[in-house]
Parts: structure tokens; C-alpha cells; sequence
């Protein structure tokens, strides 16, 4: 997961894209490797794999402290990142099919996910082509965020 990270930040810098995670590598952050190493071990955790190689992860829980409650139950996309040196493959997309999937069989009607809502939305803009439709707004100090849901029948 920290390397999916460290790929995603050197591919923004490279674009002069830092607002969203900064131009510093997660692994060499101690806390953000400590966030992950948290997400890793909750027992939600899901490896996507191409030719036996990780491409991918994808965990679910329960919503950040900042993200708005809803009045009913629900799965949490905590984290979905892919490999940027595997970009185009769809490998987000089929986490995405996994996380309805799961959400599915749990008989659950609401799955949602937040990202960061600058740079123009381009991550919003993913998770709307990926059948997800914009709900409530939020920030973390000057980081702008949007919560996306979709319901699953």
C-alpha cells in the first residue's frame, strides 16, 4: 500500500500536482505509515493482484470521523489505490465491482467513498464514470473532500 502511495505522490509531483498528498513520499512519513499500517491490519483489506504482482488495494470500514453519518447502514470504501505503472487496466474499476459485490452479500443498500475534491475533480469525475453520484462536501483544513455514494441492489 505505501508503495502504491509513493508511486501516486511521485506521479503528481512529476505533473506539479502536490495539493492533494504533498511531494514528500508516505513512507517516509511516520504517521501516514502509521495510518496505513492501521488500515492494513483492520482485517478489511483486499489485494488485487496482475501475473501473481499487488496492483491494487482496497479497504473497507468504517467512515472517518469528518465524513457526515447517515441514518443507516452502510459499507465504507476506506482506501482504494492502484499501481500507477498498471494504469488503464481497470484494476480500480474491478475493486470498485468487488466493494458492491461484498456490499452486496452483506445486504446492505448504500456503499460510499470520499476522495479529495481538487485539482479540478478529476477524482470525482472517477467515481461518478464509476456509477457513484456526489453527496455531501467536507474539508480537513484546506483539504477539500467529497463523499460519493451509490446505492446497491
Amino acid at each position: 500500500m505505501l508503495a502504491f502511495l509513493d508511486e501516486a505522490v511521485a506521479w503528481m509531483v512529476e505533473r506539479g500536482q502536490s495539493d492533494q498528498w504533498g511531494s514528500e513520499p508516505w513512507s517516509a512519513q511516520p504517521k501516514r505509515v502509521a495510518r496505513v499500517r492501521a488500515m492494513a491490519e483492520s482485517g478489511l483489506l483486499w489485494i488485487a493482484e496482475v501475473d501473481g504482482a499487488p496492483a491494487g488495494a482496497l479497504v473497507l470500514g468504517d467512515p472517518p470521523e469528518e465524513i457526515p453519518p447517515v441514518d443507516e447502514p452502510e459499507v465504507y470504501i476506506r482506501f482504494l489505490i492502484t499501481s500507477r505503472r498498471l494504469a488503464g487496466r481497470g484494476i480500480g474499476s474491478d475493486l470498485l465491482d468487488f466493494a458492491r459485490a461484498h456490499t452486496r452479500a452483506l445486504g446492505i443498500g448504500l456503499l460510499r467513498v470520499d476522495c479529495w475534491a481538487g485539482g479540478g475533480g478529476r477524482l470525482v469525475e472517477y467515481y461518478v464514470r464509476n456509477g457513484f453520484t456526489p453527496s455531501a462536501m467536507f474539508a480537513v483544513g484546506d483539504w477539500p473532500g467529497q463523499v460519493l455514494e451509490q446505492r446497491v441492489d
